[in-house]
């Protein structure tokens, strides 16, 4: 189901933000969903999708698509398969395997993870995905952290927007970097053409900073660890996309042929460190993830690839 939510901007929002005006609107309610709605691009302007921070004009027309989702109903993740790794009265760290969608979507109304947690015990932050801070995609693995409540989730996303938390990936990527090391400052958004994907060609772009390190060079491809600075939805895909170096089996981001040369049926894309202060304790709190062994078999095969095409290889 979706609804639609339309008006224009009269004198009275003049100068007013987009995000705080849609707030007001009483299907949509709350600042931090007016931000989502307009990030997933199911907000536009004139016709044209703009950023949470555009100040409207009188005149402009705005639009709305809200795809109503399921709530995150406990009873609909009692199958998803996930571990925890750390876990207190306060939050849970959790590695999450590929395949598993974290919260409920119009295509996706059970078995997430989400719900897995809810029955768990996360809470804190959008019913529809009580506790979760930051998400992981669908084929991407490895570790997140979750709020058991309300206070706690608050604290851990302002450790987020402060860039207090650490995490770390691990990336396998076509060919190899210029340098051992680097940085990519590139604004991301919805893509002007192609509407479902995420690129630095875009007319809506959020601040993104992705900084990455090499850990060994293979004949063909390259594996990184990849530090997220920020944290914008397919952020390091669309970053590694854009330095002409697509992540190993990603078929949306240019890494199909790689994926298929190595046998590899998702990205190689794995959460593999998460460090941040305790929100209510103080302590430090380091978990890591060991790459899953799809991922392994797949880096093996890597290692034995010729160094090109050509009548030894491809």
């Amino acid at each position: 189901m979706s609804a639609r939510v339309a008006f224009t901007a009269g004198e009275d929002d003049a100068g007013r933000r987009l995000d705080v005006r849609l707030a007001e609107e009483p299907a949509i309610g709350s600042r931090a969903k007016a931000q989502r709605l307009i990030e997933s691009g199911a907000v536009t302007v004139d016709g044209r999708a703009r950023q949470k921070r555009h100040h409207l004009a009188p005149g402009e027309a705005v639009e709305v698509l809200i795809e109503e989702r399921p709530p995150a109903d406990s009873r609909g993740g009692a199958d998803v398969p996930f571990e925890v790794v750390y876990e207190d009265d306060d939050l849970m760290v959790v590695d999450k395997p590929a395949g598993v969608v974290v919260h409920p979507a119009p295509g996706h109304p059970e078995g997430t993870l989400a719900q897995a947690l809810a029955a768990r015990g996360a809470a804190g932050g959008d019913p529809l995905r009580p506790g979760i801070v930051h998400r992981l995609d669908r084929d991407t693995s490895g570790l997140l952290v979750v709020a058991k409540s309300e206070p706690v989730h608050r604290a851990l996303q302002q450790m987020l927007r402060e860039r207090k938390i650490t995490r770390e990936y691990l990336a396998l990527v076509e060919g190899r970097p210029a340098s051992r090391t680097g940085m990519i400052d590139a604004a991301v958004g919805r893509d002007r053409r192609e509407r479902t994907l995420i690129s630095t060609h875009t007319d809506a772009g959020r601040d993104a900073v992705t900084h990455f390190e090499l850990v060994e060079a293979l004949p063909r491809t390259s594996l990184l660890r990849v530090r997220l600075e920020t944290g914008r939805t397919h952020q390091i895909r669309a970053h590694m996309a854009a330095i002409g170096h697509p992540v190993v089996g990603d078929t949306q981001y240019g890494g199909a042929p790689s994926g298929a040369r190595l046998g590899l049926a998702r990205q190689f894309l794995h959460s593999s460190t998460l460090m941040f202060e305790h929100p209510t304790r103080g302590e430090n709190v380091r978990c890591e993830s060991k790459l899953p062994a799809e991922l392994c078999r797949a880096f093996d095969a890597a290692k034995r690839e010729p160094a090109s095409e050509g009548p030894d290889g491809g």
